[in-house]
């Protein structure tokens, strides 16, 4: 059980945190929000890079001259390159079927870990999913109001996988700018009515990024011990959408893990080319570094006019 000792001390040290976040961002600001989209046409497809080396460990300070991508096998010119933090606007979707009735304490203090890690160009909501989807209501740069959500939501049985990213699709669909949705289970989907493909398709042509946690755990299911595998599909829909995907073996790794998808979120590097033609087709994408550096990024793109051309605008 945590403490009201131990809660005072975690806010004041994500209150430090923030406080050291809030000074680089002042330092570096980050540029104004620029569309990469013309109305009519699309001038731009935007790719989101996340480097790390041999050692797991984000690489910074890389150049335009560094980075190379093909469009279907065909080196492109980048048009935009920026390695400045970029603002994002994200889903925090949590598991709270009944195989995490012990850990919901642990994961919600570990999702904290993400919330505080917000700068104020970023916006937010969380939502849990079992036999039901929930989300907290409505985007918001409050990381006190997405805390405090946390604990409002409710729990279940049924693990409604699919459901919940497609949920979380659905409310970033009007939203302009970088789009994330942020997963986490520690099992596999038993009662979704959308398919895995669906909601894989829908991620890569919509252009959310999907960053997946997946948690081994044990439970007890009214009749002997059970353990846990998280679904196999969150690598594939993490890999496809240029996100991450971490399978965890213990509780203690999820706080760190959290606190990982906000610094890989604030590391990445932007770039964006102008496509040869609207085919209406999927092309295959490829990001590389001139460098020995592994590169996660999104795997396609649908040659198609710019759908989001109607979104909202970010408050």
């Amino acid at each position: 059980m945590v403490t009201m000792s131990q809660r005072t001390l975690t806010a004041a040290v994500a209150a430090a945190a923030f406080a050291t976040i809030a000074q680089l961002s002042a330092q570096n600001p980050a540029p104004p929000e620029q569309p990469l989209f013309r109305a009519g046409s699309r001038i731009e497809v935007p790719i989101y890079a996340t480097v790390i080396d041999s050692s797991g460990r984000l690489v910074p300070g890389l150049e335009k001259a560094d980075f190379v991508v093909t469009d279907d096998g065909k080196p492109v010119d980048l048009t935009t390159f920026s390695n400045a933090s970029q603002p994002f606007t994200a889903v925090v979707m949590l598991d709270t079927s009944a195989s995490m009735t012990n850990n919901l304490e642990l994961l919600n203090r570990a999702a904290e870990q993400f919330l505080i890690r917000l700068l104020p160009v970023d916006r937010a909501q969380v939502g849990a999913f079992n036999d039901k989807i929930q989300l907290s209501g409505k985007f918001t740069r409050d990381r006190d109001e997405l805390i405090a959500a946390l604990d409002d939501l409710q729990f279940g049985n049924p693990t409604r996988l699919n459901d919940a990213i497609a949920t979380s699709l659905d409310a970033l669909q009007k939203i302009q700018g970088r789009r994330v949705v942020l997963v986490f289970t520690d099992g596999e989907d038993t009662a979704s009515k959308t398919s895995f493909r669906t909601v894989l398709e829908r991620a890569r042509d919509e252009e959310a990024m999907v960053y997946s946690i997946g948690l081994e755990s044990e439970y007890h299911n009214g009749a002997r011990m059970q353990r846990t595998r998280p679904s196999r599909d969150l690598r594939k829909i993490a890999e496809e959408t240029g996100g991450g995907f971490f399978e965890l073996k213990k509780t203690a790794e999820l706080a760190p893990t959290f606190t990982r998808v906000a610094q890989e979120l604030r590391s990445q590097y932007l770039l964006g080319f102008a496509p040869a033609a609207l085919d209406g087709k999927l092309h295959k994408l490829d990001v590389r570094v001139r460098q020995s550096h592994t590169v996660r990024a999104r795997k396609s793109y649908l040659a198609v006019p710019d759908r989001n051309l109607t979104s909202e605008k970010r408050d």
